[in-house]
């Protein structure tokens, strides 16, 4: 029954109320009066019209903030934030900036789990279902800045050999995926500080104690599966997560586990070989495996896999896991471990390649802006990526334009030129401008910007 009213709401356009732009502004708003926001006597402008303009910037997909405040003044664009985002005053750059870089991104913590708590009560998150209980929640770092110049108190840094220093920015990113599922559900990311230590591995290892005992406390029943790649697979995050009640399949490198695999290498294995879709697929698993010598005790199960295409093309890769692993699941085992890939193709390469100008910075600030802004934009890429999962109008609009980039063109045109009273009817007109015209007595615009 469920699959088919989201089949009939999407082929009939229909939206849903929470689950609509409408519905998802309207929720990220009133979830800000519920934060402890710092005071700030020096300005007029509330925090939630700060947070909430922001949010339209990245919204909208303006390339920087000095074209969004060069059309502020426009009372047609201040009526659509007054609208369509609920801004009373909007702040001008300046402004915005100095504001935002007080806040903590833990603010906008609530905003995420708010609308996650819309998807799970709409039962979006059912198609997601693994195994028929869990989710897989892949996690991984990206980096999002850099320079030799501008830096921030929280800027990580590398020192070269020549002197100088690089100040950068990293983020710890969270999406609940699924191998038969294109759109991803990113959760609230976890900025990489400078505290977090002095190189990679231990900036990412500490920012997932925080991201991992996050998600614990705002989902304490949230059946789920880590699926992350071979920097995790040590005992003191591994032992976190067994605390924090969580699965996991994390990929396993020879070269980082000599004693592993020497002890697999001489145990009892289990081998499958599977052909499916013009592909060889065969495994070596061994259940009840010693971690390493050190943590001997501890008990992991492990998967090796090789997989062979049709035109001789092979691949190799391994896992360890608390899961048994049996016949019967071992190549479901091997789909949820290699979903772990869409959170860098779904998640990071479309901020970064379709149009969120994820790498672009808007402004670095000397405290949080950096990270802020970065909290705002994958908050912006949740909401989008509910509406293509919940709402027909977004999709509509969306495969008439044919990609992400021209929906997110054709919107801020639409944006400053004509007033809109709510995100339906703006999503209407993108979709078929014929049957919903634009309002008139705003502005100009031939059908010709917007088919």
């Amino acid at each position: 029954m469920l699959c088919f009213l989201l089949n009939r709401d999407k082929e009939m356009g229909f939206v849903r109320k929470h689950l609509s732009a409408d519905g998802l502004h309207r929720a990220v708003r009133q979830s800000l009066y519920k934060e402890e926001l710092p005071e700030c006597p020096r300005s007029d402008i509330s925090w939630q019209d700060c947070i909430m303009t922001g949010l339209a910037i990245f919204g909208l997909k303006f390339p920087s903030l000095l074209q969004f405040d060069k059309h502020k003044a426009d009372s047609v664009i201040r009526r659509n934030l007054k609208n369509l985002y609920h801004v009373q005053t909007p702040p001008s750059d300046t402004c915005l900036r100095e504001r935002l870089d007080v806040l903590s991104p833990r603010h906008f913590r609530r905003a995420f789990k708010t609308i996650f708590a819309f998807l799970q009560r709409g039962k979006v998150l059912d198609r997601y279902l693994y195994f028929g209980k869990y989710y897989l929640v892949s996690i991984d770092g990206t980096g999002q800045y850099s320079s030799d110049k501008v830096k921030c108190e929280n800027c990580c840094e590398k020192h070269h050999r020549d002197g100088t220093v690089t100040y950068y920015h990293q983020m710890l990113g969270a999406a609940i995926v699924h191998p038969d599922e294109r759109v991803v559900i990113p959760l609230a990311p976890e900025p990489i500080v400078k505290s977090d230590g002095d190189n990679k591995n231990d900036c990412e290892r500490n920012a997932a104690k925080r991201l991992l005992k996050d998600l614990r406390r705002e989902h304490p029943h949230l059946k789920a599966i880590i699926i992350e790649d071979g920097l995790a697979s040590n005992y003191p995050h591994l032992s976190l997560l067994d605390s924090l009640n969580l699965q996991y399949i994390v990929g396993v490198k020879q070269g980082d586990h000599e004693f592993l695999f020497d002890w697999i290498k001489h145990a009892k294995a289990h081998d499958v070989i599977l052909n499916k879709e013009k592909t060889k697929h065969t495994f070596r698993y061994v259940n009840g495996v010693p971690l390493n010598d050190e943590h001997f005790d501890y008990r992991v199960n492990v998967m090796e896999y090789w997989e062979e295409k049709a035109n001789g093309k092979k691949q190799y890769f391994s896992w360890v896991t608390h899961l048994e692993i049996t016949g019967e699941n071992v190549f479901e085992l091997m789909r949820a471990a290699r979903a772990r890939w869409k959170i860098e193709n779904e998640t990071f390469n479309t901020l970064k390649n379709q149009g969120y100008n994820f790498e672009h910075n808007y402004g670095h600030g000397n405290n949080n802006l950096c990270s802020v802004m970065t909290m705002q934009m994958l908050l912006a890429f949740l909401i989008d990526q509910t509406q293509q999962l919940c709402c027909g109008l977004y999709q509509k609009a969306r495969q008439k334009m044919g990609s992400l980039r021209s929906l997110f063109e054709h919107a801020r045109v639409a944006f400053q030129w004509f007033v809109w009273d709510t995100w339906t009817q703006f999503y209407e007109m993108l979709h078929d401008p014929e049957a919903h015209p634009p309002p008139n007595g705003f502005g100009s615009i031939s059908h010709s910007v917007i088919d």
